[in-house]
Formats: structure tokens, C-alpha cells, sequence
């Protein structure tokens, strides 16, 4: 945690010394002004800390309210920034350009001024769509033919939400919203793949009662994010279990035929929660002769996990949720959101995530409810 504190404050600070640099370009302010700027920015950096304080106080409306204010202003930093330091490296290539071919390549020149007002109402455009992508809930459907489905049992249709992140800005609405796409495909099972919670768990009692009532007929099954662990793990798993859902932690079941095997996030570990069994020897003890789902939050593929599972269930990286943060998920997990990827053996679906993380914006990494069908392979043929 502490790790994670220095990077997020070294590099969100460097985001917004950027800004102010542009700032004084385009509209050199006075000192007054540059005070105010920078007390603002000051806060903005301190918010994500000082809302868990506040909620942790038990302020909640506080809390959202900053929230809001917050994690807005983050993407719309962002989306600025990345509109900014594309343009600037265009702007130095070409400079770059001229000077070698002693040439002018471009006569007309934008002043900083005009530049930032244009990035500016760029990045707000693009955070307005951003918001109705968040809004947009997809139906991302699958099938999969496996002789290990009996032909008695002909179809069993799987629901997958992941990355929903209740809390302070995921609430009622969006959740009804997802509700119904899942109620739309009427699954057999419906699973969660981690982060369902997002911080503290302070009045998501409505919550907790609308996914109660979702009740597919073999049942509902989650596995724990990291975020479960940052909420408080016995208040997530409290909620979890009062929103109906049967956690799978570092165990399997077998339902309907198909073994179900959920792994802790690894977070266990890191935050000294407690110790994550060894996947590969859970998976080994599941029936041979079962089709086998693994529900693992992260879409890192453990090699001597590899022959174990038939189908891998994950989520966590959002597909990036603001476009091109996309490029740095898949630095770490190269797996591509949203699509299913035959594996040497079996395959790994990635979703895109469900809910959304600090800002309330997505752009190109649209959320989705994932609908798969394991089928008996002869209905295909």
C-alpha cells in the first residue's frame, strides 16, 4: 500500500505540475492566482486520501460530494494531458525534423493560448461521451462446445459481472441497469470476478437487497478483487454474502455439473490477510471428468495451471477504462479485453469490467455483462 501511495502521488503530481506549466503559457496568471491554482491542485491531489478518511469518519455525504468533484476532475485531467503530451511530442518530432532538413514544414503557427483552450474543450467532449459510455452496459455473449458438457445437460448459461465497484459513486441506478441485462439472458448462474465492492461498504444496504433478488437457479458465486481486501474483508464478505452470492475462496463446487474453482486475489498476500492456497493444487483435486470454470480476478495464467481448467473467468483491468490507459494494462496482462483467447489449453475470457474506478467515465473500453454458453459440442456440429 505504501508502494502504491508513493507512485500514485509522484506521478499524479507530475500530471499536474504539466498543467500548470501549460496553465502559465496560455493565461500567465497573476500571484494570486497562481496560489489559488496551485491550493486547488493540492487538493485534488490529497482528495482520494481524505475521501477514505472522511468515510471512514462516517461523513458520507462529504465523501461523495468530494468524490464526485474528485475523480471528475481526474479524468478530465487526463483526457487533457494525454490530448497535451501527444500533441507536444508531434510538435518536437517536427520540430526535430526541421532543424535536421534546415526547413520549415509548417508556415502557421498555434499560439499556447489557442492550443489549450482547443485541448481543453477536446478533453470536456470527450468526458461527456465518457459518460454515457459508462452508462452504455453491453451484452458481450459467448459460446463454448465441450464434450465434457453432457449431452443430458445440453446448455448451462453463465452470467459474468466483474469490477462493478459499489460504493460512493457506483449506486441504485447503475446497478438496477445491470440487473437488467443480466435479467434480460435469464442466466443459470451468475458469478462475480472480483472488486463488486469499491471502498467502504457505508449504507449500500438497497444495494446489497437488489442483488438478493437476482436468483438464477443454480445459484450465484463470487470471488474476492483487491478491492475487497482495500473495503475491509469481513465487511465485503458480509455484503457479498447478503447480496446473496456464495463465495469461493481459494475452494471449489461443483454446480450442475461443471466444477467451480475461485482463487483469492493476491492481495491476500501483499495486505497480510492471510495466505492464497496453491491454485494448481486446487485445480488438481477438481473431478477429471467436469468442464472446469476458474474464477480468478487477475488474468495472470499460472503455467502449472495450464491443462487444469477449461474456461478462465477474469476482470481487473478495466480494459484500461479511459483510452489509451489501455496500452498500460496490457504492459502487464497482454490478454485483450473483451474477447475470448484460446489458450494452449482451454481459454481465458477478460472482461472489460462492469462498474468503473475513480473517474465515472469510460472511453473506447465500453462495461459489459458477459454471457457464456457452455453447450455439449454435438449441438454445434
Amino acid at each position: 500500500m505504501i508502494s502504491f501511495l508513493f507512485i500514485y502521488l509522484s506521478v499524479y503530481s507530475f500530471a499536474h505540475y504539466y498543467l500548470l506549466r501549460k496553465i502559465r503559457a496560455a493565461f500567465p496568471p497573476d500571484r494570486k492566482a497562481r496560489i489559488g491554482i496551485v491550493l486547488f491542485m493540492a487538493v485534488m491531489i490529497a482528495a482520494p486520501i481524505m475521501i477514505r478518511l472522511t468515510e471512514r469518519a462516517g461523513i458520507e455525504t462529504g465523501a461523495r460530494f468530494l468524490a464526485y468533484i474528485s475523480f471528475s476532475w481526474m479524468g478530465l485531467l487526463f483526457l487533457f494531458i494525454t490530448l497535451a503530451a501527444t500533441i507536444d511530442v508531434v510538435r518536437f518530432v517536427i520540430l526535430a525534423a526541421e532543424k535536421i532538413q534546415r526547413r520549415k514544414f509548417i508556415q502557421a503557427r498555434v499560439s499556447p493560448r489557442q492550443l489549450f483552450v482547443v485541448q481543453a474543450m477536446l478533453a470536456v467532449a470527450v468526458y461527456g461521451y465518457g459518460l454515457f459510455e459508462a452508462a452504455d452496459i453491453r451484452l458481450e455473449q459467448i459460446e463454448i462446445a465441450s464434450p465434457k458438457i453432457t449431452k443430458r445437460t445440453g446448455r448451462i448459461r453463465i452470467a459474468q459481472i466483474s469490477d462493478v465497484h459499489l460504493g460512493l459513486i457506483v449506486r441504485e441506478g447503475r446497478l438496477k441497469r445491470i440487473i437488467a441485462r443480466i435479467q434480460e439472458k435469464k442466466p443459470d448462474i451468475l458469478v462475480s470476478t472480483g472488486d463488486l465492492v469499491d471502498g467502504q461498504l457505508n449504507h449500500l444496504t438497497k444495494e446489497a437487497e437488489l442483488l438478493a433478488e437476482v436468483n438464477p437457479p443454480l445459484g450465484k458465486f463470487a470471488i474476492t478483487g483487491n478491492h475487497e481486501f482495500y473495503a475491509g474483508l469481513p465487511d465485503a464478505l458480509d455484503f457479498t454474502k447478503k447480496s446473496g452470492f456464495t463465495m469461493l475462496r481459494d475452494q471449489g463446487m461443483v454446480i450442475g455439473g461443471i466444477n467451480f474453482v475461485g482463487v483469492d486475489d493476491p492481495a491476500v498476500k501483499s495486505l497480510g490477510k492471510g495466505h492464497a492456497e496453491s491454485e494448481h493444487d486446487l485445480l488438481l483435486a477438481q473431478p477429471k471428468e467436469n468442464f472446469t470454470v476458474l474464477l480468478k480476478h487477475r488474468p495472470a495464467i499460472a503455467p502449472d495451471s495450464l491443462g487444469l481448467f477449461d474456461l478462465q473467468l477474469s476482470g481487473h483491468t478495466h480494459k484500461g477504462q479511459i483510452f489509451p490507459f489501455n496500452l498500460v494494462t496490457w504492459f502487464f496482462y497482454p490478454q485483450r479485453a473483451g474477447r475470448l483467447t484460446r489458450l494452449n489449453s482451454g481459454f481465458l475470457y477478460l472482461s472489460r469490467g462492469t462498474g468503473t474506478w475513480g473517474p465515472p467515465i469510460r472511453f473506447l473500453a465500453p462495461p459489459e455483462v458477459t454471457i457464456i454458453d457452455l453447450v455439449h459440442e454435438n449441438i454445434m456440429k
